[in-house]
């Protein structure tokens, strides 16, 4: 396997490497202004695995209500009506699991449906709910209107809202459906429907608001005599693409991200993914355990395919291996990829979808290391486990790509999984404490890609003397805040080669990383703050392509600045579609006569034995070929808070004289991109002449150099 090593700096003169000497920081992440010309040589006839598209993933979490408040179109809460009507809020089931310990996973409802004409109005029906536990019924008054409503609905002036509603009721019974978005008289619009039926029927909802309004309602009464039930109601804006919010579906296209993964995550271990496929209205809703919140089952597999296909990427599905079976997770591969018939494939054909959606990329499992998932289990448990998954879920379609759900020694020791098993705070490797040398060793024919997760911190770090993590103190300068994430990338990359070393069999059929969940726990992810730290770890990525071959940043919707209504990328989705947009695919060899400091901290778990990037320090440089080796592209990031300069000689090919720069640089590292507010910075892009002798670097800067080649 190849990836880019450090090598020998080319020779400089004495006098140079004095000034150098005098130049370098006192200590790590310490940079004087303008201390030097950094060199740099960019060689095009090295060059390494391509760089595939994947490795700008992202990851969606169905858990509680975060796809349908990002991604989904749906404006009403329990719109399936899994609380009781009442005046006051719900109060959510007792915590359990994982939202245990995690006040952020604790969610209470902020909007219900409250009673209309006295809570002896409504009861709810558990004889024959039209799907899960119960269905309101409401007993009418021949004058007085009874019924429910629920606020805090966003409407806009001039925009068309449709739905429907699923009723049943007495011949006697007249319902009246109505968005209101004023007090006045006028500020509404009523559907009414008159003698329901007794069997539950779905009647359509239109609605154009007059006004715009924040805290819209929307009324569900009768009068008359008799009852009536309502199974279920839904409103979206009827500019929705297929259920998906427009707006989303936009801000997110532009990334072209390669490969989106769905439904968890922690959700996903306690998963009943036959919940979510057929009629939408009668799929019943649940609660969520792991993130302590209703979910309606709205989106679900199909959706799911759905969502991919209109943003143009290739799914990836992680099957539930915590409480799930292999059964289950063989159907599901069988209700995607299976014909039509197939038992599943037959199934998805009466849902709607006759053609197999042929989804490649299947995870098993999520974090199955973790002593907080549902249904955790010893590692020699989950080996079993896994291949057992696997037999099946290839029965299914021989095709498919099987992702591991993996724990390196930084993982265990993050979380406190190796002293429990054998009492190491840091693993030795293939210990029983190694999750993903284990499983490379006992379960590789079953295995295809590796998932690896980590989600940096600039806060704290691991001290190996005192076996545990501590904070940083003093903070972390600017550009080692910066390099965290990328030596998160590092560390892998270390931990991989110790696994080549010592795993024969993994040298004969090497499995690539998928790091299927990673972000940056430490900053507003509408501010710029982050984007170098992001830069950072592609360009470790990229260095070691051979190893790295998928990412899934947590979350999709991580990548916007939206509101209920609007949706724009933020600077972190402004990032991702820069490099996407006019990065390389085939990287190239990039040398420099500036090393990197040595790491801050002692090597051992998280902290790897050298520090990411290139040898142009305090700049990082990456580079690569575009996919016809016709156009190069350089990569240079400056993480410090001073302008800096580097000579960059291209060896291996001739550049053209004119090229383009595309850069971010906003003139604060905490500038922002907010849907509601004009937005502090943008990419630049401009157009060059021949690639300057000498480049000026600005600060915090991430900038994009593209020439033909000739």
């Amino acid at each position: 396997m190849h990836s880019f090593r450090k090598i020998a700096a080319p020779k400089i003169s004495p006098l140079i490497l004095g000034l150098l000497i005098v130049s370098l920081p006192a200590f790590p992440g310490c940079v004087q202004s303008q201390a030097r010309t950094v060199n740099a040589v960019i060689d095009t006839s090295k060059t390494g695995a391509p760089i595939s598209k994947n490795i700008y993933g992202q990851f969606l979490e169905h858990g509680g209500d975060i796809v349908n408040t990002g991604v989904w179109s749906e404006m009403l809460v329990d719109r399936k009506f899994f609380y009781p009507v009442a005046a006051a809020a719900p109060t959510p089931p007792p915590v359990m699991g994982n939202a245990a310990g995690n006040p952020r996973f604790r969610r209470t409802p902020t909007r219900w449906w409250a009673p209309i004409g006295g809570e002896d109005a409504v009861t709810m029906d558990k004889k024959a709910p039209y799907t899960g536990d119960h269905t309101p019924l409401i007993k009418l008054d021949a004058k007085e209107p009874h019924g429910f409503r629920q606020s805090g609905i966003a409407v806009r002036k001039g925009k068309a809202y449709t739905g429907r509603i699923v009723l049943a009721g007495s011949p006697g019974a007249v319902v009246k459906i109505t968005l209101i978005w004023g007090k006045q008289a006028n500020d509404r619009e009523t559907v009414t429907l008159r003698a329901p039926g007794a069997a539950y029927r779905k009647f359509p909802l239109r609605y154009t608001a007059a006004a715009d309004s924040d805290d819209a309602t929307l009324e569900i009464t009768g009068t008359g005599t008799g009852a009536f039930h309502v199974g279920a109601v839904s409103l979206m804006p009827g500019d929705n693409i297929e259920g998906f919010r427009p707006e989303v579906i936009s801000a997110l296209k532009q990334l072209r991200f390669g490969v989106l993964r769905f439904p968890g995550g922690n959700f996903v271990s306690a998963y009943e993914w036959r919940y979510g496929v057929g009629d939408i209205d009668k799929r019943p809703p649940i609660f969520d355990p792991v993130w302590h919140a209703v979910q309606p089952n709205d989106v679900g597999t199909d959706e799911f395919l759905t969502l991919c296909r209109l943003l143009g990427v290739d799914p990836y599905i992680t099957v539930n291996a915590g409480f799930g079976d292999a059964w289950s997770a063989r159907e599901l591969v069988e209700y995607t990829n299976g014909a039509a018939t197939t038992p599943m494939g037959k199934w998805r054909a009466e849902n709607g979808h006759p053609a197999p959606y042929h989804v490649e990329f299947w995870g098993v499992g999520n974090e199955p290391w973790g002593d907080y998932q549902m249904g955790s289990m010893a590692l020699p448990q989950f080996e079993l486990k896994h291949n057992l998954f696997a037999r099946e879920m290839r029965k299914a379609d021989p095709s498919i790509k099987l992702i591991a759900g993996g724990a390196m020694p930084d993982v265990m020791e993050g979380a406190d999984q190796a002293r429990r098993i054998n009492g190491q705070y840091v693993p030795d490797y293939l210990s029983p404490a190694d999750w993903t040398g284990q499983m490379l060793q006992n379960c590789l024919d079953n295995i295809d890609m590796v998932s690896e997760h980590y989600y940096a911190s600039g806060t704290q770090h691991t001290d190996i003397k005192l076996q545990k993590k501590v904070p940083i103190d003093p903070p972390l300068s600017l550009i080692e805040w910066e390099r965290a994430p990328a030596v998160q990338v590092r560390a892998k990359y270390e931990h991989y080669q110790e696994y080549l070393k010592r795993i024969p069999a993994l040298r004969a059929k090497p499995v690539p990383i998928a790091i299927d969940e990673w972000a940056y726990f430490g900053g507003n992810r509408d501010s710029y703050k982050v984007v170098p730290a992001y830069a950072w770890a592609f360009h470790e990525m990229f260095r070691h392509s051979d190893i790295f071959q998928m990412g899934a940043f947590t979350f999709a919707t991580a990548m916007m600045s939206s509101n209920r209504t609007e949706a724009i990328l933020n600077p972190t989705g402004m990032l991702f579609k820069m490099y996407r947009d006019h990065f390389g695919t085939i990287p190239v060899e990039v040398t420099g006569d500036s090393p990197q400091p040595k790491p801050a901290f002692p090597a051992g778990g998280d902290q790897p034995a050298v520090n990411p990037g290139s040898d142009t320090y305090p700049l990082d440089v990456s580079a690569a070929l575009s996919e016809d080796r016709k156009t190069l592209a350089i990569a240079v990031l400056n993480p410090s808070d001073s302008e800096q300069s580097i000579r960059i000689a291209v060896n291996g090919t001739k550049l053209a004289s004119a090229g383009k720069l595309w850069r971010m640089a906003p003139d604060s590292i905490d500038a922002t991109v907010q849907v509601d507010k004009k937005p502090e910075f943008q990419v630049e892009e401009q157009m060059l002449g021949a690639l300057p002798e000498t480049i000026a670097v600005r600060p915090f800067s991430v900038n994009i150099y593209s020439y033909p080649v000739q």
